[in-house]
């Protein structure tokens, strides 16, 4: 169940980043990423309402809003480097990094995956870069890409240490962690934040999304390892690829089919493990 939930929280993620990308390119990305955040606390605290916890602690809610914290930075950088176009250095770099930070720190925690396991994590990381194209843009973006994933290892590290107990209750306090964080960004430039209502609902929408990508994650990563939650959920830039390819009538490169095959023996063997 628990490599089934991450798959399907990749799968989300994936379409989060492709809708929030071309989206960032028709409207500021700071407004895309805070209205985002809205719609994420929206409908986390409507799930968390929906499913009763336990017991809800008050560190569990700290672990979530620090994941909040990466939540809010990732997004940030990796809508700003979507939005002058460097798709496939920000996407690659900022999701193979986040992967291998993720995957350290979960070892360092107490993490021992299986052999097949680590052959998964090990194939994953060039596979994903590999997907994206290998960073050949010239369009820049690896700054962006590099605070980004510092951010998603943060939302995957830190969420994963709340406990089952306190519900979806941490992804909520994530979201409003998230919201804070953005605010004063927005504040010194309150023209970015005005959208057409169309835009804001579609903004509203894609962060919606990432919330339930995100409380799909949590529910895995309790399940199983943090270093396989992690690496299975972060298999999301296939899925842009694959959109661009069905929808944008774009064509892989050979390198892409190497990649998307190596991801799918990777998700084989992270399951397997």
């Amino acid at each position: 169940m628990g490599p089934l939930l991450a798959l399907t929280s990749a799968v989300l993620y994936g379409i989060v980043d492709f809708t929030g990308g071309l989206l960032s390119r028709r409207a500021h990305f700071a407004a895309v990423t805070l209205l985002g955040q809205i719609g994420g606390l929206l409908l986390a605290t409507t799930a968390a309402l929906l499913l009763p916890a336990d017991s809800v602690r008050p560190v569990d809610l700290l672990w979530g809003a620090l994941s909040g914290v990466g939540s809010g930075a990732a997004m940030h950088f990796l809508n700003r480097g979507l939005s002058h176009g460097a798709m496939s250095v920000v996407v690659p770099v900022s999701a193979v990094t986040g992967v291998g930070l993720s995957v350290v720190c979960g070892v360092l925690l107490g993490d021992r995956p299986t052999a097949l396991a680590w052959l998964g994590i090990v194939l994953s990381v060039p596979a994903l870069w590999m997907v994206c194209g290998g960073g050949t843009d010239g369009g820049g973006g690896v700054p962006d890409g590099l605070l980004a994933s510092a951010g998603v290892a943060l939302q995957y590290i830190a969420l994963a240490q709340a406990g089952a107990s306190s519900g979806l209750w941490p992804v909520a306090a994530g979201r409003v962690a998230a919201v804070l964080v953005l605010l004063p960004s927005a504040a010194r430039h309150p023209r970015r934040l005005r959208l057409p209502p169309g835009r804001a609902v579609q903004a509203v929408l894609v962060g919606a999304g990432a919330a339930l990508a995100l409380i799909l994650y949590l529910l895995a990563a309790q399940r199983q390892l943090l270093a396989v939650a992690v690496v299975l959920a972060s298999l999301y830039p296939a899925l842009p690829v694959i959109l661009g390819l069905a929808l944008l009538h774009e064509r892989l490169n050979p390198k892409q089919v190497v990649g998307l095959l190596g991801a799918g023996i990777a998700t084989v063997l992270l399951s397997l493990g």
